[in-house]
Parts: C-alpha cells; structure tokens; sequence
C-alpha cells in the first residue's frame, strides 16, 4: 500500500506561489479539490493525515457512498497518488501544510509567526521538522 502522509514535516509555500499573503480558494458551483481540501483541513487541524484528506475529496467528488469507501481506499492506495506537496494551496493560495508526528495535517498561512517558526525548522512545541516545498506550478528554464 502507498502513503502519502509525511510525519513531523512542513509543506513550505511553492517558489513560485503567486500569493504574497494566504487566501481561501474560491467557492465554485461545484467545489474544486483546492477547496474541499482547504475545508477539510481547515475545520479540523490536526485530525487528518494526508491519505484521509486526499481519499476523502477523491471519494466526495465522485460521490462514493460511506458503504463501499474502506474497499475503495485500499484500491485507490494500491497504486501512488499524488502528495499534498502537489496541491493548489501551497503552489497558488498560499498555504503552507505542517504534518505533525502522528503524520496529521494543520494549514499555515504564509506570513504569519507559525509559518517563519516551521520554516525555520522548529514546530510550535518546539520539535525539529523536515521542510520541504509545494511543487512549482511551472517548469523551472534553465538560462
């Protein structure tokens, strides 16, 4: 089975993130993974890792009944799915992702005193974290 959760890790803001400062993603007659992702994580700071977040859209947007979701997940984490580092928050909407030890998820808002403290290496209780960034949305040229 394939994970996608990162444990005492911080999702740092894509370098090329256009966003100076953190800002929702937009509502939308249907809702856009950027968005259902944000909500997920943003009414629950850390009580979801990255596999519940990613299965939870997936499974939402296709409107999969709670019945058939365990046998579902197993499936879908048969085979690798992409990570929250590929996500619209940290590459356009300025959000970084601190994954604590139990591998759970809190957004932080680029700016902000949490986010210079995770940057920095060190989460809020002071425990060292790996950094890393969002992917950038576009191809870096070399020149």
């Amino acid at each position: 089975m394939h994970s996608t959760n990162y444990v005492n890790t911080f999702i740092q803001v894509a370098e090329d993130c256009p966003a100076s400062s953190a800002t929702v993603p937009p509502q939308r007659a249907t809702a856009s993974i950027a968005e259902l992702t944000f909500r997920m994580i943003a009414e629950a700071p850390y009580q979801h890792t990255s596999d519940d977040v990613i299965f939870t859209v997936w499974a939402d947007r296709r409107g999969l009944p709670q019945a058939a979701r365990a046998a579902a997940r197993d499936e879908f984490f048969a085979k690798g799915q992409p990570c929250l580092r590929s996500s619209d928050l940290g590459k356009r909407y300025g959000w970084g992702i601190h994954c604590d030890g139990a591998g759970r998820t809190a957004l932080v808002a680029v700016g902000s005193a949490a986010y210079a403290q995770l940057a920095a290496g060190h989460a809020p209780d002071g425990t060292p974290v790996t950094r890393t960034r969002a992917m950038r949305s576009n191809r870096q040229t070399s020149r």
